[in-house]
């Protein structure tokens, strides 16, 4: 098992389960995706350019989900936070069932095809 993979499963409830389900999401809708471990997180690739991340704010109590190409994404704008963030945009879970999973696929679709334009706008 990867790093990643053990940063997933080591989490408490209710992270784990919302872990594993956005896993699932992100995996089903862009297989092509590699998961790796970096910064101390698990984080998307897609051909060796950062995509996306999954952290765990167990202080805040959240699991936040951010796009390395936010500046570009357009898809519910109204769903995704900066908080106080110049460039990074992303959506945030407190428990399993507050994910909308068309919401959450159109993101990632979004953010697919604008990956290749980079970081910032």
């Amino acid at each position: 098992m990867n790093p990643a993979e053990d940063y997933i499963l080591n989490q408490e409830e209710p992270f784990k389960s919302i872990l594993l389900q956005l896993q699932v999401l992100i995996e089903t809708t862009i297989p092509e995706l590699e998961l790796k471990f970096k910064y101390r997180i698990p984080f998307y690739y897609l051909e060796g350019k950062p995509f996306c991340y999954l952290n765990v704010s167990a202080k805040k109590k959240y699991v936040d989900v951010g796009f390395w190409s936010a500046a570009h994404i357009t898809a519910h704008l109204d769903k995704l936070t900066t908080d106080g963030r110049k460039v990074m945009k992303s959506l945030r879970y407190t428990t399993l069932e507050q994910i909308d999973g068309q919401v959450f696929v159109e993101v990632l679709q979004d953010a697919f095809s604008v990956n290749h334009k980079g970081f910032w706008k």
